[in-house]
Formats: structure tokens, sequence, C-alpha cells
């Protein structure tokens, strides 16, 4: 078997090099074709920074569209014939990374050539080699799943949760929000399922076999890891203000809605064992994990027994509030009756209260959270832009930096 082993590395290393030997005297595009190869050869290490560099360049807004046709035409070429699963990996890692951090009009390329062809559907790509190259081409499949699923949730809804920055909702505020905390109920109901469908295919991204200790994988791996920060402060944010419109809404908007409250909160557990998966790889030396909790059965108790008595139109919504007496709306309404009653000037000062009096409304206030901040001070900046979710987006960036043993950069 160690023989095999080495004969098949030095057959894909001659293949690297006659193809950029070919690629230098045929190509029309010599350095982009040379660049490609280099970056996804059969060597099983990640592609060198220079020759991602130069892909980058490629494929930016200024380059004629037909050059970077050309190169996605490339990289689909090479992850299509390919049965290797070093330089499948490899290819898919340089499509990411472009995805992740190349020019936005990037996307809107690779979609088009999509259209015209399969492209990231590799559901039939194995390499039988050996036992470790067989457990790596499950997670190759899986890798590509997410791509897709990444490049249909952009193509569909137009944005892009890794470029996205939170926002503070006034100059005056110190909280920051993802986008989907100020979207309409119905582009709610629109968008969340469709991140949570990106999440799942995150989530399944769990390396198995012998995969799990291979450091291409995890280097793999760790660019996902950073994106499921942000994809899951999204879908909290969002989720959140799903909590505070549902109330608001006719029964059939309701019954997805709740649907939608489920599913978040077994995501969160799911995403909570897949953290505490890979706090056992190399990579977690380098990653801060957020803390991640369930939802509270009352609060779905509550949002069943509204769906029980829902108007099934929007026009009855307004007699259905007033005669709601569950103690969400009771809650709200007191606050709403206290608020028009106190003078601007004194909305900040403390006033003596019962303690007893005071309990049901912290109860109150922790019900649509699904992240907990607990012992992290919102790292994720869920609630905050402050220097800790700065610090734990330039710590994860380190992830990336993760060397094999023996190995240099």
């Amino acid at each position: 078997m160690g023989t095999f082993q080495t004969l098949r590395k030095a057959y894909g290393a001659l293949k690297d090099s006659t193809t950029v030997g070919l690629a230098k005297v045929n190509s029309e595009y010599k350095e982009l074709d040379i660049a490609i190869v280099k970056a996804t050869s059969h060597v099983e290490y990640p592609p060198k920074e220079r020759h991602v560099r130069k892909i980058f360049y490629a494929t930016s807004a200024h380059q004629p569209r037909a050059d970077v046709a050309y190169c996605i035409h490339t990289l689909a070429k090479r992850l299509s014939k390919t049965r290797n699963w070093i330089v499948a990996i490899k290819t898919l890692i340089v499509i990411h990374r472009i995805l992740r951090e190349g020019d936005p009009t990037f996307k809107d390329d690779l979609i088009n050539y999509a259209r015209r062809g399969r492209f990231l559907q590799i559901s039939n790509f194995k390499d039988d080699s050996s036992a470790l190259a067989w457990d790596c081409s499950a997670w190759v499949r899986t890798y590509a799943l997410f791509l897709e699923e990444k490049l249909e949730y952009f193509r569909i809804l137009r944005c892009d949760i890794e470029a996205e920055r939170l926002t503070k909702p006034s100059p005056t505020k110190t909280q920051g929000h993802s986008r989907t905390r100020m979207l309409t109920s119905e582009e709610l109901l629109e968008q969340l399922p469709a991140l949570q469908q990106l999440l799942y295919r995150l989530i399944g991204c769990e390396p198995e076999g012998l995969a799990f200790s291979n450091y291409l994988i995890q280097y793999a791996l760790a660019l996902i890891l950073k994106e499921s920060f942000k994809i899951y402060c999204a879908l909290n944010d969002g989720i959140i203000n799903l909590v505070d419109v549902f109330f608001d809404m006719p029964k059939y908007d309701a019954v997805k809605a709740l649907h939608i409250y489920k599913r978040a909160g077994q995501q969160a557990e799911n995403l909570a064992d897949f953290y505490e998966y890979c706090k056992r790889l190399d990579l977690a030396r380098n990653f801060q994990f957020p803390t991640l909790r369930q939802p509270p059965a009352s609060f779905l108790a509550t949002m069943e027994e509204y769906i029980r008595e829902a108007p099934l139109t929007a026009t009855k919504r307004l007699e259905y509030h007033e005669n709601d007496q569950s103690p969400q709306r009771e809650e709200a309404k007191h606050r709403e009756a206290e608020a028009s009653e106190q003078p601007d000037e004194e909305v900040n000062e403390e006033e003596p209260v019962d303690k007893d009096e005071t309990q049901p409304k912290e109860e109150e206030a922790e019900l649509p959270p699904l992240i907990s901040t607990d012992d992290t001070d919102d790292l994720l900046g869920l609630n905050e832009i402050n220097p800790k979710a700065q610090e734990l987006e330039e710590n994860n960036a380190l992830a990336l930096a993760i060397v094999p043993p023996g190995g240099t950069v």
C-alpha cells in the first residue's frame, strides 16, 4: 500500500508538471492556467497564497467578463475531471475563498455559469484509492453541497451574510444588529427558511472517520466555521424580529413562523453539538466558540395558543388584540401605558420597585434570544458593537493559519 501511494503521488506530480508545461506553450491565459493548476495541485497542502491571489485578480470586476468566465470554466473543468480528493477539495477551497474574499461580482458570474450546466454538483465523486481517500471523498461531497447552498442563497435573496456588517439603529445607540432585525414579516418568512437551510448544510460538514484528523479537511472546515458565526447571528436576529411581529400575524403566516421558530431551537442544539465536535480538532486552538441555548418551552406554548385563536386574515388582527389576554400581550400593554405616562426626561430615572414584581419581566426579556452570552461579554456582537466582537473576529481569522506537524506556511 505504501508503494502504491508513493507511485500515486509521483503520478499526480507528473500530471501537474505536464499541465503546467502545456499551459506555458499553448494557453492564451498562460499565467491564469498555471496559477489554477498550482493552487489545486496533488500536493496535500492548502493552496499557496500567491497562486490564490492571482486567481483573485483574474476574477476581479475590472477584468473582461469573458476572462472571468474562462477562469470559472477552468475551475469547473478541474473539479469535474479529477478523481483525486486532494485536487477536488483544493479546487473547492479556491472557489470558497473567492466567494468570501474576492470581488463581489464573481458571485453573479458564477451563478450565470451554473445556469448553463452542472457545477459544484459532485454527488458521484469518489476517490477509493485508500481508506483515507474514501472518507475524505465523502466530506468533499458535503463541502460542495454547502457551497452550492451558499450560492443558491445569494441567487434568491441577493445578499451575502459573510459580507454583512452589524448596523446601529441610530447614531446615539451602541447596539448593532444584522439586517434580518429590520425585515418585515413577509421578508422574514421568505429569508429565514433559506438561512436555516444554509445552516443545515453547514452543520452537515462534520468530518468522519479518517477525515477527522486530516489537516487539509480542517483547513476547509475553518473557513466554514468562520461563516457559521455570522450565519447564526443573522438567524438569531431574525428570530428575535419574528417574535416581535408574531402576534400581529394572520393564522397562515403564524403557522409558518412557529415552524421556523421550532426549527431554530433544534438547530441551536445541533449547532452546539457541532461546535463541541469541532473543539476536539486541532483548529479549535485558534477559535472562540459562542454558547448557544434552547428557546423556553413556555414561550412555544404561548405561540401555539395564539395560533389556535389567531384571525385568518389581517383585517381581524385588531379584534384579536383587543381580546388577547395572554401574559405577553398584557405585559406589552402595561409597558406601553407606563411609557405614555412617564415624561421623556424621566425615562432613565430609577424608581424603587418591589422585587417580586420585577422577576416576571426579567423572565419575559430572556425569552426570544437563542444565543447565550454568559461569560462571553457578547462576543458575537449580537447586542452591541464593542472591542470584544472585533477581537473574536480577529482571533478566528487566525484559525486559517494553523500549520500541520512539521509544516510551514
